[in-house]
C-alpha cells in the first residue's frame, strides 16, 4: 500500500473572459477539479475574466461540452479562494461590493506571495 502524496496548493490565473471562452473555461474547470480533488485553491481574475465574479455575468457564459461557468466558480468559492486584480477591477470600475459574495480584490505583491510559497504550483491561462 502506497502512501498517497500531499496536495500542492494550486495558484490558477485567468487572464480571459468571454473573449477566449475555451481558455477561460479550462482555467475554471481546473480550479474547480483541484477543489474538488481536496486541494487548496486560489483562483485568480485578470482582464476581462474579472467580469465573471459580478453577479449574473457568469450565468451568462456557456461553451458547448463545458460545465456552467458560475457552478465552477461557486465551486471554488466554496472550498477555495476567488480573488479579483485591484487594478483589473479599478478599470472596470468594480469594487469588492459589485462582486460575487466572497470574492476579494487584491493585487500583485498577494499573487506574488501565493506563488512564491514553498511547493505552490501556479498555472497561468
Amino acid at each position: 500500500m502506497t502512501t498517497p502524496r500531499p496536495l500542492r496548493p494550486l495558484v490558477v490565473k485567468c487572464t480571459t473572459g468571454a473573449e477566449a471562452p475555451e481558455r477561460c473555461a479550462q482555467a475554471f474547470t481546473v480550479a474547480a477539479t483541484a477543489v474538488a480533488a481536496g486541494g487548496e485553491v486560489s483562483l485568480w481574475l485578470t482582464g476581462d475574466a474579472v467580469w465573471l465574479a459580478v453577479p449574473g455575468r457568469a450565468e451568462g457564459f456557456e461553451l458547448p461540452h463545458s460545465a456552467p461557468i458560475a457552478d465552477l466558480r461557486d465551486a471554488v468559492l466554496a472550498a477555495g479562494t476567488l480573488t479579483v486584480c485591484t487594478q483589473c477591477a479599478a478599470r472596470r470600475d468594480l469594487a469588492e461590493a459589485d462582486l460575487v459574495p466572497g470574492t476579494v480584490v487584491r493585487g500583485s505583491a498577494s499573487f506574488v506571495d501565493e506563488i512564491l510559497r514553498p511547493d505552490a504550483q501556479a498555472l497561468v491561462y
